[in-house]
């Protein structure tokens, strides 16, 4: 017989005990397990009552408390994963699919375990297929910092203290080539887009450094995809810097000069009407070049450089402590030589 209960025995005993009576009250209720009866109150003055049955609980290993019941699902939740970044923030790159129920709970109770970490500026890294959790973190209070081909990210400040993530990139690099001739003829071009379409302006070959591209590649690139000129690529002359250029970012233009390698010339239809080796005082002659403050600067540091007047920044190879890649030191290297001698 499985036991489920056990009811409470309470006697009372008068002042003057009596046995017989304490035996036929103990027989009742033995007897009363075994048939629905109900115990009468005996003669005597001895009192018999039955409480409320107590069930009994099996009890857990690990008893929880009240206080752990009630506690905030947020830290039960599972932390995203997370590498520290150089200045007290956290990096997240997420790679497995999640949804956003699930996500949000993770992210809310990671923003409080890093608070207490002390962090500060939290990145999260989503891939261009996990893009749908962007709302989500829009309404947890996150911005977006900056998108690429195939990921975007989102920031957030955690402490109270002035934030101080930088800003997304706030530089476009462009370049032109100065690339001259022995006989004094420099690469000109027209193009058939852009500000100078239709115009019949002669300019030099131009455009934008790529990602991860140094600035004498680039120079060399585009005068090679834009003529079909071989050239060497010789020295930094100046760089312009100026504002609200593209999509209100800033804009950085390096004058470079070039050796050509070859002469033919094979335009690339797409950008340019024309190209061709034209004299540099013909180039200079152009009614354009006596109106722009800008390109009447560019052509005396050109006619200074041909004339032997001035000298430019050439790039040096370097290595810098945070990256095993070569990088390029544009500097005066005549000037430095004579001054180390």
């Amino acid at each position: 017989m499985m036991l489920r209960s056990l009811p409470k025995l309470s006697i009372i005993f008068p002042s003057s005990t009596n046995p017989r009576h304490l035996a036929n009250a103990a027989q009742r209720f033995i007897s009363s397990g075994t048939r629905k009866t109900t115990i009468t109150r005996p003669t005597s003055r001895v009192k018999i009552g039955v409480s409320t049955p107590i069930p009994i609980r099996c009890m857990s290993n690990s008893p929880i408390s009240s206080q752990n019941a009630s506690e905030d699902p947020l830290q039960r939740s599972k932390l995203l994963t997370s590498t520290d970044d150089y200045y007290g923030g956290v990096i997240v790159e997420l790679d497995q699919p999640i949804d956003s129920t699930t996500f949000v709970s993770s992210l809310r109770a990671s923003i409080l375990h890093w608070k207490k970490l002390g962090k500060k500026g939290v990145w999260i890294k989503l891939p261009i297929d996990l893009v749908n959790l962007a709302e989500a973190l829009v309404k947890e209070g996150f911005w977006y910092h900056h998108a690429e081909p195939n990921y975007l990210m989102l920031v957030n400040w955690i402490p109270e203290s002035p934030n101080t993530i930088p800003a997304n990139a706030t530089h476009r690099v462009g370049i032109s080539s100065f690339v001259v001739n022995e006989k004094h003829e420099v690469l000109v071009v027209q193009e058939n887009s852009g500000q100078f379409q239709g115009t019949g302006v002669w300019k030099f070959p131009t455009g934008v450094v790529d990602q991860g591209e140094d600035i004498c590649v680039a120079a060399v690139r585009e005068v090679k995809e834009e003529t079909g000129v071989d050239s060497e690529f010789l020295e930094v002359l100046a760089f312009r810097q100026s504002h609200n250029s593209f999509f209100a970012k800033s804009d950085l233009f390096f004058l470079c000069m070039l050796r050509p390698l070859s002469s033919k010339i094979q335009i690339q239809n797409l950008e340019l009407e024309g190209a061709q080796w034209m004299p540099f005082v013909e180039y200079t002659a152009q009614p354009i070049m006596q109106k722009s403050d800008l390109l009447k600067c560019i052509n005396d540091i050109c006619l200074a450089k041909i004339d032997g007047r001035y000298t430019g920044y050439t790039p040096v190879p370097t290595l810098s402590s945070f990256s095993d890649q070569q990088f390029y030191m544009y500097l005066n290297a005549g000037a430095l030589k004579k001054s180390s001698s």
